[in-house]
């Protein structure tokens, strides 16, 4: 098993959201995303997507982009992010997935070897320089939640092995947050995110730092082309 990540797809969700007003590199993203997909995973593969799946408001109209997912090779796992507006009761949807998509909140999904993937969407991390009080609510939030994650893993033996997010664990100045502290805690070896756009690229969070090996996976950052993360077996 290949494992692999690709984020921010952005996909219409019904909407008129065309996404090349962000620039040429996204002309004709969906259909070369799937192309290079195709090209790249196997069915035997697993691909992480970590948040900003759709720009639906609810599951009905995000469900032609779930079907999209489900008409690619691998298996893909979804965390949220903060575009998934449709993402409401993770019982809901669930029961809209097509049976090769899953999606992660506050559990985990098990690897060979009994190795976990667990995740949460993330958020701001309190050394950004517009960091609000509300802001604060929904980063301790996110903590936790990362940390039901983490601890659902572990209660049923499974190593936490790879986190998902899709806010990056850092802001651009890179120093620890509490999602990096949880992370080297609990022994991850690899945190996969996305949500940074454009220039945000180079400020980004990669390769290994204190035992983890960060990927940032937004799609125009990897070229549209799920990015290799690892392999098991």
């Amino acid at each position: 098993m290949h494992i692999y990540g690709i984020s921010d797809l952005h996909l219409p969700g019904g909407e008129d959201k065309p996404m090349d007003i962000f620039g040429p590199d996204w002309s004709n993203h969906i259909d070369r995303i799937a192309t290079a997909w195709k090209a790249t995973v196997t069915p035997a593969d697993l691909v992480l997507s970590p948040g900003d799946l759709s720009w639906a408001m609810k599951l009905d109209a995000a469900g032609p982009d779930l079907d999209f997912l489900g008409t690619l090779p691998g298996t893909t796992l979804l965390v949220k992010g903060n575009h998934d507006l449709w993402w409401k009761s993770i019982t809901r949807l669930r029961n809209r997935l097509p049976d090769n998509v899953f999606a992660l909140q506050n559990d985990f999904f098990p690897l060979p070897g009994r190795l976990a993937i667990c995740g949460s969407r993330g958020w701001k991390c309190p050394t950004a320089a517009d960091f609000t009080a509300e802001d604060e609510k929904i980063y301790l939030r996110e903590l936790e939640r990362l940390q039901l994650s983490l601890k659902s893993a572990k209660d049923s033996n499974y190593m936490p092995y790879i986190v998902m997010l899709h806010y990056p664990p850092t802001d651009e100045s890179r120093i620890p947050s509490g999602f990096t502290e949880i992370m080297e805690a609990a022994g991850v070896e690899y945190c996969v995110y996305g949500h940074l756009h454009g220039q945000s690229h180079r400020q980004a969070l990669t390769g290994v730092h204190r035992g983890i090996s960060y990927h940032l996976v937004a799609c125009d950052a990897i070229g549209f082309k799920p990015s290799y993360i690892t392999s098991l077996g």
